[in-house]
């Protein structure tokens, strides 16, 4: 067996921090993620790259912000030229394995919001770079009998069990896989056989789905035979392996439904909370209050106490329903004998407001709840600290999990290891860059919004394009993000320091690669 470590990285879709037991959470149950963070370290403040799926994917797996990626928000590609970190570990005869969600890119045949599909691309793109001929992550792939064979390494995975979506219509390999194993398979699709019920919050679905055909178990047992096949392997493995639950919609299988009670739950924060909305806020409020709906499934939206709570409930559900699928994977890791080589991190991409102001899902306005992510590190072979207070950003994951494995990231990285913070040692960073970018305009911006945060130990100021207002909070004093003092004379300096100092992050983001080789 290698004396290098493996690598577990286990990561859900928009949850956040403090939905999980070891983050404090009255209610939710996660032993099993739990016992990770018991073993290792806790992180307090780690943030997101971009608080929205695929940007913050992308970033986790470059180590390099949207603005050098190219993954610039929802519905772009991860660019197939891209070096990812994973590439480094199978160049240094890692074998590496995808299973979930992997959301690099678009996995829905549909336009982006506003346009149509042959007007994407009427005017050509600023880089004369052939696209590729097909996405792997594409519905239309999976629609044949059998597995589809994705074209590997795929962004530097040589094994790839695909799923694709959220709740229990997952796409895939996923789909293939469910097509041809569960009973009556089209009934089971058919929403209209959804479980009776009595909960009035959007996008609450009560699946006929078994909890063994639901993609949590699958994407489970997938894990758990690919890490028995690599227990008398040489080398060692990196596998990601990626929930896409708990994003909504709220439908956990089978006991996780009535798991919790939406009595068990409260809205803590409500929109009367905050003393100064600002417009995006007061438009999602004017919209709640007549009645608007969404502009997508994805869209924020505010929802009244009773259908919050309620989502809250079936969030719950769909948490602990993850929280036993690893329990499985960890008793797989330990009775395969890997346990003790193996690095495990837990992590999510972004998080939910999940109630904060009244507001559900997430969306360009970055509070913490959207912004901040759990995640865990443990370390089988080195001591660590219970639990570390050191600001993080997705961008330091890959130079983390490099220098770990005794490797060099390559030239562009633009992430900091945070591995001194696991023993106790300083952070990485100061302050941390947050970028945000629509793919179209909604929550009242007359075009799509572009919002670029900083973070501080202290402090959280974002700015958004062509907007005469913006946000400044103090997260010491005021950790909920209750008043927002922009508009204060007394904090002017403050916002001052702030702008100079997340203009010098904005100038740094150059791409330094490919590096020059030659005097001019």
């Amino acid at each position: 067996m290698s004396t290098r470590p493996n690598f577990l990285f286990l990561i859900t879709d928009q949850q956040r921090a403090d939905w999980l037991g070891c983050y404090g959470h009255p209610v939710v149950k996660t032993p099993h993620i739990d016992s990770i963070a018991a073993r290792g370290t806790r992180f307090n403040n780690f943030h997101t790259a971009s608080p929205v799926c695929m940007p913050n994917r992308a970033s986790l797996l470059t180590g390099r912000y949207p603005s050098l990626h190219g993954l610039r928000y929802n519905g772009c590609v991860l660019p197939p030229s891209a070096r990812t970190f994973v590439d480094v570990l199978a160049d240094a005869q890692y074998h590496t394995a995808a299973i979930g969600k992997s959301h690099l890119q678009p996995f829905t045949g549909m336009a982006p919001m506003g346009k149509s599909i042959e007007s994407v691309h009427e005017a050509p793109d600023a880089w004369k770079t052939d696209r590729p001929k097909h996405y792997e992550e594409e519905p239309e792939h999976y629609r044949a009998e059998g597995r589809y064979k994705i074209q590997t390494p795929y962004y530097g995975y040589q094994h790839v069990d695909m799923v694709t979506s959220h709740g229990d219509r997952c796409g895939g390999h996923y789909q293939q896989w469910f097509r041809e194993n569960a009973p009556d398979w089209e009934s089971l699709l058919d929403r209209d056989n959804q479980l009776p019920h009595n909960y009035s919050c959007p996008q609450a679905f009560r699946t006929p789905i078994p909890e063994e055909y639901y993609p949590t178990a699958y994407i489970r047992d997938r894990t758990v035979e690919y890490l028995e096949s690599r227990a008398e392997q040489d080398n060692p493995f990196f596998a990601f392996v990626s929930f896409p639950d708990p994003h909504h919609p709220f439908n956990p299988p089978g006991k996780y439904w009535d798991m919790y009670s939406p009595d068990d739950f409260e809205v803590s924060l409500p929109y009367d909370a905050h003393k100064n909305p600002n417009p995006p806020m007061q438009w999602l409020h004017e919209n709640w209050k007549g009645s608007g709906g969404q502009t997508t499934p994805q869209t924020a939206l505010m929802l009244d106490d009773q259908q919050i709570k309620e989502a809250m409930a079936l969030t719950a559900g769909m948490t602990t329903c993850i929280d036993d699928a690893v329990g499985e994977i960890l008793s797989s890791l330990e009775k395969s004998g890997q346990l003790d080589n193996t690095v495990i991190c837990y992590n999510s991409d972004h998080g939910d407001y999940m109630g904060d102001f009244n507001m559900m899902l997430k969306g360009a306005l970055p509070f913490r709840s959207i912004t901040r992510v759990p995640f865990i590190w443990s370390d089988p072979t080195r001591r660590s600290s219970s639990e570390s207070d050191a600001l993080c950003s997705t961008v330091d994951l890959a130079a983390s999990i490099l220098e770990r494995a005794d490797l060099t990231p390559f030239n562009g990285n633009q992430g900091v290891s945070f591995l001194s913070a696991t023993q106790g040692g300083d952070g990485p960073r100061s302050e941390a860059l947050i970028e945000y970018n629509d793919g179209g305009n909604r929550l009242g911006f007359e075009k799509p919004a572009r919002v670029r945060s900083l973070i501080t130990a202290e402090w959280r100021y974002s700015v958004y394009r062509d907007q005469d207002w913006g946000e400044l909070y103090d997260l010491k004093r005021d950790p909920n993000e209750t008043e927002n003092l922009w508009d204060s004379h007394e904090h002017h300096g403050i916002r001052a320091e702030l702008a100079e100092r997340l203009v010098h992050h904005l100038i740094a983001q150059m791409d330094e690669s490919p590096a020059a080789d030659r005097i001019a």
